[in-house]
This record gives C-alpha cells, sequence and structure tokens, in this order.
C-alpha cells in the first residue's frame, strides 16, 4: 500500500506534531524513531515496515545527544520524514528501506534550521513568560508556554504536510528514476550510518566493567539458533546475576575490600 487516503494523512500530521512536542517533552518518547516510524506505518496500513524503519533509524539515533552549544540532528523530522518517503514510494524492500533511512540523515541535519528558527522564537517566549510571572499575570505564563510547545509541534508537522502534499507518483518516479549505483551506494551508506551510530553508543559506555558483558553478547549473537526470544531471556538472567553478585560484594586483594562492582573488584586485582 503505497498511497495516503486523507484519514491517514491527517493521522500522520498528528503524529508528527506530537513527535515534535516529545522532541521537548520527553514524555512519551513520540520523537524516538523506533516510535514514531511505527506510528506512521500503523497509520498507513505499513506496520512492519514502519517497525523495521524506525528500528534502523533508532540505531543511529542512539549516537545524537546535545552536547553544549552543539544541538544534534534532529530525529523527530527524520524518522517522520523518511517514514513518509518510504511509504509514499511503496518500496518496502530492504532496499527500499535502506534508501529512506539514508535519506533520513540529511532530512536531520536539515531539521537543525528549523530547531534554530524555533528555538530563537522561543526566546522571546521566555522574557514574555517572565515579565507575566513578575506581574502575576498567569493566564499569560501559560499562553507563553502552550504556544512554545505549539511551535514545537508545527516544526514537524509542517515539513509532514508538505511531503504528504506532493503527489504519490512524483516520488514513485523520482525514485525509479533514482541509478542503481545510486540506490546500492544509499543503502550501503545507510547500513554503515547504523553501524556508526551503534559505534558512538559503545564508545560511550566504554568501560572496563561492561566490555566483557558486550564481548559475551556479540558471541552470543552470532549463533544463528538463538531467536530474539532467547537472547532476551539470556540478557535478563545475566542482569540478575549481576545484581545478586553486586549485593553481595566482590572480593579485592587489597585488605578484603568490597564494592557493589563485583566486575570491577576482579579487574582491581589485574
Amino acid at each position: 500500500m503505497s498511497d495516503i487516503t486523507l484519514i491517514s494523512a491527517i493521522l500522520v500530521v498528528v503524529v508528527a506534531f506530537f513527535a515534535g512536542l516529545e522532541g521537548i517533552l520527553d514524555q512519551f518518547q513520540f520523537h524516538q524513531p523506533i516510535v514514531a516510524c511505527t506510528l506512521i506505518g500503523l497509520v498507513t496500513g505499513n506496520l512492519t515496515a514502519g517497525v523495521i524503519l524506525g528500528g534502523s533509524l533508532q540505531m543511529i539515533a542512539l549516537g545524537w545527544a546535545n552536547i553544549g552549544a552543539a544541538v544534534a540532528p534532529d530525529a523527530a523530522l527524520a524518522a517522520v520524514a523518511a517514514a513518509i518517503i518510504m511509504v509514499k514510494g511503496g518500496d518496502f524492500t530492504p532496499q527500499g528501506i535502506s534508501v529512506a533511512t539514508a535519506t533520513a540523515i540529511p532530512l536531520a541535519v536539515a531539521g537543525l534550521f528549523l530547531t534554530m528558527i524555533v528555538r530563537t522564537i522561543s526566546v522571546g517566549l521566555v522574557h514574555a513568560g517572565d515579565k507575566a510571572a513578575a506581574e502575576g499575570n498567569i493566564s499569560a505564563l501559560e499562553r507563553a508556554h502552550f504556544i512554545a510547545l505549539l511551535l514545537q509541534g508545527l516544526r514537524i508537522a509542517i515539513p509532514a504536510a508538505l511531503l504528504l502534499a506532493i503527489p504519490t507518483q512524483s516520488v514513485k518516479s523520482a525514485l525509479e528514476a533514482m541509478p542503481d549505483w545510486l540506490a546500492g551506494g544509499m543503502a550501503v551508506g545507510g547500513g554503515m550510518v547504523v553501524a556508526v551510530g551503534y559505534a558512538m553508543v559503545i564508545n560511550m559506555m566504554a568501560t572496563r566493567e561492561v566490555w566483557p558483558f558486550f564481548a559475551l553478547g556479540f558471541a552470543l549473537a552470532a549463533i544463528s539458533d538463538l531467536t530474539l526470544i532467547a537472547l532476551g531471556t539470556i540478557g535478563v538472567a545475566i542482569a540478575f546475576i549481576y545484581l545478586n553478585l553486586s549485593k553481595k560484594g566482590g572480593n579485592s586483594n587489597s585488605g578484603g575490600s568490597t564494592s557493589m562492582d563485583p566486575i570491577g573488584d576482579i579487574l582491581e586485582d589485574y
């Protein structure tokens, strides 16, 4: 299914609006690709493809974080735009999903421009809210908050509506006109970006205490006979074992002191 009905289009814009809100609120995580793409896939009748696309984009977005004045790419816009392009393109094969994943990266970077505009306007709203608070005008203060949230939602909803306004056939023609070498390159690039995003997360988590678990999980994941349920069960079991060891504490050669990190205690002996 690639044609989007009016009801589906309205629901997509609603999802996009809430994804924009959640980019600030972080209450229900609608801005996360795994959630946004899944919801768009659900309302357009392409749930499976939406979940797969969201999972691929989520691996990229895991490495995106705002650090100081550096603003990370817009995960919400990337997820919503990529899902719309995939649905309107009508290609739900692994290659089509990879192409949609690759197009999400420049869209996420372009979304930073909209973020800058909204945050610049929000500075004025903050001053207006401060003035209203000083005057004891609670209704005006609430208005400033709601307007700021409205802008955050429109930051994603308007681009989503513009993408939906593009005729489906035009999107299909553009994707079909893409040369095989370019489509293949975007698929490879999309896969590499996923790996880079995951590597960034591992780099942030990399400590002597967690490397053994990473190596163990990497080895278990290579066993094709294990399903995701089996891997999840093993992970939960290892987590309970670690928690029980943490309660008992580890042993150290230096005076028999213990800590709440058994792996760390063992490594300190070497």
